[in-house]
């Protein structure tokens, strides 16, 4: 099984450009898992602490957990994997199975910081965007999908989103393969890494 993982900051267009690439494959050949799954469950405190907690500081994320079910994908067993409620901040009761694929895309902001699960991606995928097209981006979704008000959105950014992406996300464009620039103004071209997916599939 070849593992892909895609990252970059909030609002870079992970999640776009992994439709368009999934879009090249059969479904029964692909699988998507998102890091974003796999923080960890804070239905233990009131819906008011958890509103507090930084979701883009590394210790929101199981990557324990993260890391053992691609492991059990790569030996060939399924997994159950969790899902989250991003609107009350804590994980759903259901689960999601996944059987093993050929391909699996692994997405979110911190895929690369935890070395162990970095250890276990075969191709890595930094999508760049500055900092005035992710906010926007990140506007836009959070009002649309998360219910929040731009406030909220804007009061978070300033607090947790863009000093986490300094200090966690952006040092490590250093271990992608690929680097994709996916500003508002350019059109992305992502024949490279359809081929070299295609490539190592066959």
């Amino acid at each position: 099984m070849l593992i892909i993982g895609i990252y970059g900051g909030t609002g870079s267009g992970k999640t776009t450009i992994v439709k368009e690439v999934i879009s090249k494959f059969k479904s029964s050949d692909i699988n998507v898992i998102s890091q974003d799954s796999y923080y960890k469950d804070n239905s233990h405190i009131n819906f008011k602490k958890r509103s507090l907690i930084n979701f883009d500081h590394p210790s929101s994320v199981d990557f324990e957990l993260l890391y053992n079910h691609l492991k059990k994908l790569k030996n060939g067993c399924p997994i159950n994997s969790p899902t989250y409620d991003y609107k009350f901040h804590k994980r759903k009761k259901n689960k999601i199975k996944f059987k093993p694929k050929k391909i699996l895309i692994l997405e979110g902001i911190l895929i690369m910081v935890d070395q162990q699960l970095r250890s276990i991606i075969d191709i890595r995928i930094f999508i760049e965007a500055n900092d005035t097209v992710r906010k926007k981006r990140r506007l836009k979704r959070d009002i649309l999908e998360r219910g929040r008000t731009q406030n909220q959105i804007e009061n978070r950014y300033e607090k947790y989103i863009q000093p986490m992406h300094k200090k966690f996300i952006q040092p490590t464009k250093k271990f992608a393969d690929i680097v994709i620039e996916n500003q508002e103004d350019k059109n992305v071209d992502l024949s490279t890494i359809i081929n070299k997916i295609k490539l190592h599939v066959k």
